[in-house]
């Protein structure tokens, strides 16, 4: 299975504002630079992570993103589900973003689509202990602080 890349930009910020600290709250600009995404893709991402009540933005001199308390002991297991949704890993209806597709002549009888989401939700299951402060604890801490400071070509 592979992540959205809105579902790993978003643990991504939510891990780098959790070690933050004290010091100047990063902007999204700041977060997205550090990253090397581009700023829109970012600012989607942070809106999202907001409206989820994960992390606070302020605007204007002194303003910038900080993690609520929320967003500090947040699952990454309901994190990745909130960003991936609950869809299945294969279309078997060949309903494609499009609106195109046909449907798989299996789909009647399959026992693939099952085990598939059986699959899915173990994966899902895996990360649920899993916090946002759990995953931004360790070597990984230091390493997001130093690459927050470190300028992007």
């Amino acid at each position: 299975m592979r992540l959205l890349r809105s579902t790993d930009l978003a643990l991504r910020v939510l891990m780098r504002l959790a070690v933050a600290g004290e010091r100047t709250d990063p902007t999204t600009r700041d977060v997205a630079a550090g990253m090397g995404v581009p700023y829109t893709h970012a600012a989607k991402v942070v809106a999202e992570l907001q409206h989820m009540e994960l992390l606070t933005a302020r605007r204007g001199r002194g303003g910038g993103l900080a993690l609520t308390e929320q967003g500090r002991t947040a699952s990454v297991g309901a994190l990745v589900r909130a960003f991936e949704g609950e869809g299945d890993v294969v279309d078997c209806d060949g309903a494609s973003a499009s609106g195109a597709g046909t449907p798989c002549p299996l789909r009647s009888a399959c026992r693939l689509r099952g085990a598939l989401r059986q699959a899915q939700e173990a994966f899902f299951a895996s990360l649920d202990p899993l916090t946002v402060a759990d995953i931004a604890t360790g070597p990984t801490g230091p390493l997001l602080l130093e690459i927050s400071r470190t300028p992007r070509p």
